[in-house]
């Protein structure tokens, strides 16, 4: 398989992750949307079911839409990423690249779906979390170590079921996605990939969001909250890198 073909696969399938993921999360959260207020299993359904469609467009590249799996591939010393796509520098930038574009790509017609509900919303707040994650607590050290911990059980459970012929395919990835998110997403909102977060957030700081006051006018500047951005990134790479060398020990 070309890198071509590698890199098309990873930008479709995680910006449809990317739209579905973010497109509940605005509806829960934003003015005027029907499903507003839905709660956190709601956002945590929704997430999954993005994955569960995402991993079946991104089939030709064996779905990774998520650097911490392409690096938990990597540390578990894989021959290939994918049937015909072997382990080397060039194919991980190609899988890296097509996972950021497409989640750039995907928030962004997330963004588009709900424009008049954004503009509704006087949150700033509300409108980051669209894009990105952000913690309940800010405390950038446990912030971290739940973030390690929340992908590191998301890889190395993807790595088991790459061992296990369980025939339940990209259904078995959904609900464990839902699973960690009801579990561990309450400190951190569970980036658990670090395109899924820094694609967005780049969205954000990119798109014309406005932020008016109640009397209309346009108030405050438009934070991206770039201090926590490295978080949802660096965490995500250790536990998808532990998960990869503890998967090659243990399966």
């Amino acid at each position: 398989m070309g890198l071509g073909t590698v890199f098309l696969s990873e930008l479709l399938g995680t910006g449809i992750l990317l739209l579905l993921g973010a497109g509940v999360v605005a509806n829960v959260l934003l003015a005027k949307s029907k499903g507003f207020d839905g709660g956190w299993l709601l956002i945590n359904f929704g997430w999954g079911l993005g994955v569960f469609a995402g991993v079946y467009i991104a089939y030709k590249s064996g779905a990774h839409l998520n650097p911490a799996v392409t690096i938990g591939i990597l540390t578990s010393g894989a021959d290939e990423f994918a049937p015909g796509v072997p382990v080397g520098v060039g194919s991980t930038l190609v899988y890296f690249a097509g996972e950021m574009l497409g989640a750039f790509l995907g928030a962004v017609l997330a963004w588009l779906a709900y424009k008049p509900h954004f503009d509704e919303t006087p949150d700033e707040g509300l409108k980051l979390a669209v894009f990105s994650t952000g913690p309940a607590i800010r405390s950038y050290t446990w912030n971290l170590v739940c973030e390690i911990i929340g992908t590191f059980v998301l890889v190395f459970v993807v790595l088991a079921l790459g061992k296990t012929p369980t025939q339940l395919g990209p259904l078995a990835v959904a609900m464990l996605v839902v699973g960690i998110g009801a579990s561990l997403g309450g400190p951190t909102g569970y980036a658990i990939n670090p395109a899924r977060d820094l694609g967005p957030r780049i969205a954000h700081a990119l798109l014309p969001l406005s932020y008016k006051g109640t009397d209309g006018e346009a108030v405050g500047k438009k934070d991206s909250d770039w201090s926590y951005s490295w978080v949802p990134v660096v965490g995500p790479i250790i536990g998808g890198a532990l998960a990869g060398v503890i998967a090659s020990l243990a399966f």
